[in-house]
């Protein structure tokens, strides 16, 4: 296993020289609403045809970034810092939109000219403040040599992705036109770590938010 380390040397470890690992901070919906997303997810797939890849649960991302093995520690403690002195929130799921193939979206998807359709976020407003403050998460990435953090202003939740322009121009007028609309509350975000894209996630750790009415103190 690389570990960074130069053999023979009392130097720091070289962060960005060890072998890096993709992260994802997300929301989980939970209960009768993650069953009902699963669902969704599964009839798109039934109903064009599509192969199932590796599938990981309903979830919107809050931020997606690569970071090496030793870094892990130290980001894991400055998120709970955060998380810390988040109060938790409502959040809703309102009806169909979707990225039209061959456009610019939120990176933490490798099929980057492929079509998404999904669920958007009503009021993005509780995600503002929480991105300032992970931007010195993104400062530390930056400063290993890493590749910018991708903080997601514009959250979202992901019904079918990988669509090839053929699938995404005949489901998304279907999809558009449906309605969609459940809430639910938000107390903790989800830290995963895959080695690849096509690897399934696996749970890192979970930041518990303050209870609901708490103001956040920065």
């Amino acid at each position: 296993m690389e570990t960074g380390l130069v053999k023979q040397s009392s130097s720091p470890p070289k962060l960005e020289a060890s072998r890096r690992a993709e992260y994802l901070l997300v929301i989980y919906p939970y209960g009768d609403l993650q069953d009902k997303l699963l669902e969704a997810q599964q009839q798109f797939s039934a109903d064009y045809g599509l192969q199932m890849t590796v599938r990981n649960r309903p979830h919107i991302t809050v931020a997606a970034f690569q970071a090496s093995e030793p870094m892990e520690e130290t980001l894991i403690r400055w998120i709970q810092r955060i998380c810390n002195r988040y109060s938790s929130f409502d959040l809703t799921l309102n009806n169909y939109s979707g990225f039209p193939p061959h456009t610019t979206r939120p990176p933490e998807s490798v099929q980057r000219f492929t079509g998404t359709i999904y669920l958007r976020v009503q009021d993005p407003e509780p995600f503002q403040e929480l991105m300032r403050q992970l931007r010195s998460i993104d400062d530390f990435i930056r400063s290993c040599g890493c590749p910018p953090a991708n903080l997601i202003d514009r959250p979202y939740l992901s019904i079918a992705g990988g669509l090839t322009e053929q699938v995404y121009n005949k489901a998304m007028p279907e999809y558009s036109r449906r309605d969609f609309h459940e809430s639910f509350h938000v107390d903790q975000l989800v830290l995963l770590k895959r080695e690849h894209a096509f690897d399934a996630c696996k749970t890192v750790n979970i930041f518990r938010l303050l209870p609901e009415g708490n103001a956040p103190q920065f």
